[in-house]
């Protein structure tokens, strides 16, 4: 959000990010009450900004802290070598992460330093026009389930399909 969003009021990007995180945990708590059971906060460049992680999980903190339900973090790409160990302790329950468009090369990450959190596993490459076939998605999930157990692993796009035409999201999705 302080990504497109214009600042003229907060002395620093990570005071404006601490306040944006209170609005966005107002949310999560009113979704709750609502009866929500799960609740996504998308980060999806996160990664993108190894400067910033710390900062992002302070935020994270604040969104989940004391929401019972069970807490997504959506991500879609970056140089996840280099911020791993910082995006596998974030303060959800789920890494929602792009695996398809990187042919699940972060599961070799997820393999070598395990985690106790949920992954929600992208087999479905948001940024290419080919709709996958089911053999092809059920390969990426077999490859999940040789790192994480069925239990905590949750299977999705790699990130959102409004770039995609209908009928290939349609296909993606139907697969």
């Amino acid at each position: 959000i302080a990504d497109w969003s214009f600042n003229e009021h907060y002395p620093s990007r990570e005071a404006f990010v601490m306040d944006l995180a209170r609005v966005v945990h107002d949310e999560a708590v009113a979704l709750e009450r609502a009866g929500a059971k799960y609740i996504q906060i998308d980060e999806p460049a996160i990664s993108t900004r190894p400067d910033e992680m710390e900062i992002a999980s302070r935020a994270l903190g604040i969104v989940t802290e004391g929401v019972k339900a069970y807490t997504f973090t959506h991500i879609c790409y970056g140089e996840f070598d280099t911020v791993y160990d910082q995006v596998a302790n974030l303060p959800v329950d789920n890494l929602d992460l792009e695996m398809a468009n990187s042919n699940y090369a972060l599961l070799r990450e997820f393999k070598e330093h395990p985690t106790d959190k949920g992954l929600s596993m992208g087999v479905s490459d948001v940024h290419s026009h080919v709709v996958e076939s089911v053999e092809e998605m059920k390969e990426g999930i077999r490859r999940g389930l040789e790192v994480f157990p069925a239990e905590r692993l949750f299977i999705d796009p790699d990130c959102g399909l409004k770039t995609r035409m209908e009928d290939e999201a349609v296909g993606k999705l139907r697969n």
